[in-house]
């Protein structure tokens, strides 16, 4: 083999590698979000247990640690409700390592069709208020990304 065959097969092989790795970096930034958006899932089914026991959502100053520490709620009453752990393990952050927000009552949906929360992972750029943020409400974002409701189903 010549110095040029060589090179030749080195170019195609860095040309093959380049076509594989910027198809596969939009795959894996979906992945961590679809990541995140079923660890929101995992927060939503324990704050729905949360509230069958205890007939309200944690507040802001509980927060999710509620759903795991019994210690963090306001009334005596309260712990006495309480029927945790909700969480097997507690979940602070994200993936990749931001602080979960929570906040009670929710500011992205309405409060007129019900009584809803907000998980807000500020996404990869660790910024809240930006473009990659994933909250629990993703999920009903239609293709204009406005939240959709129920209305659109008729008996």
């Amino acid at each position: 083999m010549t110095l040029i065959e060589i090179l030749i097969v080195i170019a195609i092989l860095l040309a093959i590698g380049g076509l594989v790795v910027v198809n596969l970096i939009p795959a894996r930034e979906q992945a961590n979000r679809d990541l995140q958006l079923n660890q929101f899932d995992n927060i939503s089914g324990a704050m729905d247990r949360f509230r069958l026991d205890l007939n309200r959502y944690p507040t802001e100053e509980e927060g999710i640690a509620a759903l795991w520490n019994r210690e963090v709620l306001e009334t005596d009453r309260d712990q006495a409700n309480w029927r945790g752990p909700y969480l097997q393990n507690p979940i602070r952050e994200d993936y990749w390592g931001n602080e979960i927000i929570y906040r009670y009552p929710s500011e992205i949906r309405d409060e007129d069709e019900g009584d809803y929360y907000d998980l807000i992972s500020p996404g990869p750029d660790g910024e809240e208020g930006t473009e990659d943020d994933i909250t629990n409400h993703d999920r009903l974002r239609d293709e204009d990304g406005e939240i959709g409701g129920f209305d659109d189903f008729q008996p």
